[in-house]
């Protein structure tokens, strides 16, 4: 499984969102510092889901970074566009 696999799968299961866009971005660092050369080093996600209503933007971060467990130390960015 694919780390953008493993991103869609971990927060569709955390937040059942209305709506959710995992982009894996590496290839616009390749050479970069924090390119590993895997090709799954810098993610963008945009979430929406009820679960982040009445939340900080920090709240609703550390809450996706939670429900991201591991992935997060195996990644070098991740980008994150959240809403209810």
């Amino acid at each position: 499984m694919s780390v953008k696999d493993e991103i869609e799968a971990a927060l569709q299961e955390a937040f059942a969102p209305s709506a959710l866009e995992v982009e894996n971005e590496s290839y616009k660092h390749a050479g970069h510092a924090g390119d590993d050369g895997s090709g799954e080093s810098h993610f963008a996600v945009m979430i929406r889901a009820e679960a982040f209503q009445g939340m900080s933007r920090v709240a609703q971060h550390r809450a996706v970074h939670k429900a991201l467990g591991g992935i997060v130390p195996r990644i070098h960015a991740l980008a994150l566009d959240i809403g209810a």
